[in-house]
């Protein structure tokens, strides 16, 4: 009976930290396909409708490299708790908003709580499975990680389109409640955190500060930079100057304060340095192409939310399945640089398939690139943190860890914010090309417009107003293709990326884990 119980219980606990995991990522992605719906019942502008993402990431992106300090100063179990407990308050808050400032502000709260759902859920997962089987709760974990923002464009979508915006986060209610009650009642505390005297942890305020005002300027300059038009923009100018000198400050307080919240001395293992690297390539790639495609299939295709997020389901799908056998090869012993070559080989396909994308082309075509980026995630996730903290000692695996969480959130914000002005830089080019190339004595110009011309004027429309109109339907046609063309080139340029940094996988070691460093992983995982 005791093994029946313990069984539940690990199942109980499984279930509510990959859950915890998700609902944190699928709030990174849910909002996106709102704004305008959002912008138009709280009346405001988009511009001024997209600080909801970017107020949740910018908080998102300072609190997971303190996550590990947290957790030891106030006991991981209470700071697990507590953030359940304001992600799912901020998450009715945010719901609950009248205005779209209300709304910004308990983003950021409901940011700050996110932060611990998905580093502290991992620590908590690997604790309920056995050295030889870290593998597999690797692979489970990986899953959540993958999958949370594929989820949330097509929860997101369907939302939006058959109720109130306001259901993205009170959908998070209940869940937040159930994961609040069974972290009480079933998840334990760790040994030392029965006789936590704070005293005895010193506070780094200076590197707490100074590592909030220079990723958070950096995060709001790739959030806001395309739609302020960069560096004509001083509010850009003077953030991206308080980025450089807060992450400056922060480098070389921590390198030489006695009691570093993030001990970044471990950075001098280059295979740490190389797993970060990928990593980061890693997050440009899933969140890049994922910022990408939905937009552009509604944009050119004339996609509904809710059918954009449904084309991607093949890639979630796929991962789902993957993920499990990732994690129990790993946990066999298969070597995680073999996961990370496929990983890239698949996503360098993904990149190149999705480029070759026509206007005609339905969601069978782009099943086949969404399978490689959802497969080639899964290779690349939970293997390079595997790979992250080979050679590190167990006391500096906590820092190794979070460094790679926060490495993979900081290149997806460098991969929306970099696909985002890629795209609209190569708009203006191909939209340039294509208008220089109609020429007025072309014979196949002026039979389309004279098509066109005629079939209104068949309809009762006067001469002059067929010709606007024939004139407005082939600069809406002419749009069209380059706004298609240039979401290519940005597929493409993640393929370009993916290659240009094969040369960082040099710098892995090529081991192989045993089960007593698989559990020092473990229990260092924040």
């Amino acid at each position: 009976m005791a093994a029946n119980n313990n069984k539940f219980v690990k199942v109980i606990i499984v279930i509510t930290t990959i859950t915890a995991a998700i609902m944190e990522l699928i709030d990174t992605s849910i909002v996106n396909v709102a704004l305008n719906n959002i912008s138009g019942t709280l009346g405001a502008t988009l511009e001024d409708a997209s600080w909801v993402v970017t107020a949740y990431a910018i908080a998102n992106v300072i609190i997971i490299p303190l996550t590990g300090f947290l957790s030891r100063y106030f006991g991981r179990k209470n700071y697990y708790l507590a953030s359940i407990i304001l992600f799912t308050l901020s998450s009715y808050m945010c719901g609950s908003s009248s205005s779209l400032w209300m709304l910004v502000f308990w983003r950021f709260v409901q940011g700050i709580g996110g932060g611990a759902l998905l580093s502290v859920s991992q620590g908590i997962l690997f604790d309920q499975f056995k050295p030889e089987e870290k593998g597999i709760a690797g692979g489970i974990f990986g899953m959540g990680i993958v999958i949370g923002p594929t989820i949330g464009p097509i929860l997101g979508g369907y939302i939006v389109d058959n109720y109130h915006w306001a259901l993205i986060f009170d959908i998070n209610i209940p869940i937040g409640i159930a994961a609040a009650l069974l972290t009480w009642k079933f998840i334990d505390k760790k040994p030392d955190e029965y006789n936590i005297n704070k005293k005895t942890i010193p506070i780094d305020y200076m590197g707490i500060l100074s590592l909030a005002i220079g990723v958070g300027a950096l995060q709001y300059v790739l959030e806001k930079g395309q739609s302020d038009d960069w560096f004509q923009a001083a509010s850009i100018r003077y953030l991206t100057i308080a980025a450089v000198l807060g992450m400056g400050f922060f480098i070389w307080w921590e390198l030489h304060t006695k009691n570093p919240a993030i001990n970044l001395r471990v950075m001098k293992n280059r295979n740490l340095i190389g797993s970060n690297v990928l990593t980061f390539v890693c997050g440009f790639g899933l969140f890049g192409s994922v910022y990408l495609f939905p937009v552009m299939v509604q944009r050119v295709m004339g996609y509904t939310p809710t059918e954009a997020g449904l084309s991607m389901v093949p890639g979630a799908l796929v991962t789902i399945f993957a993920m499990p056998f990732i994690g129990a090869g790993l946990g066999k012993g298969i070597k995680p640089i073999y996961f990370v070559i496929l990983g890239f080989i698949l996503f360098i396909l993904h990149g190149y398939t999705s480029s070759l994308a026509t206007q005609d082309a339905n969601n069978w075509w782009f099943s086949m690139p969404q399978i490689f980026r959802g497969v080639g995630t899964g290779c690349l996730t939970v293997p390079l943190l595997s790979q992250a903290v080979v050679g590190l000692k167990p006391q500096d695996m906590p820092y190794g860890i979070s460094l790679n969480n926060m490495f993979r959130q900081l290149g997806g914000a460098f991969g929306i914010a970099i696909m985002n002005t890629y795209a609209t830089n190569r708009y203006a080019t191909h939209r340039s090309d294509l208008v220089s190339n109609l020429q007025a004595n072309n014979p196949m110009l002026t039979e389309r417009l004279n098509g066109i011309s005629q079939a209104m004027a068949a309809k009762g429309v006067n001469p002059i107003t067929a010709k606007q109109t024939a004139y407005g339907v082939l600069d809406h046609s002419l749009s069209n293709q380059a706004q298609m063309q240039a979401y290519l080139d940005g597929f493409l340029l993640i393929a370009i990326f993916f290659v240009c940094t094969i040369p960082f996988m040099l710098l892995l070691k090529n081991e192989t884990m045993d089960a007593e460093t698989r559990a020092k992983v473990a229990a260092a995982a924040h």
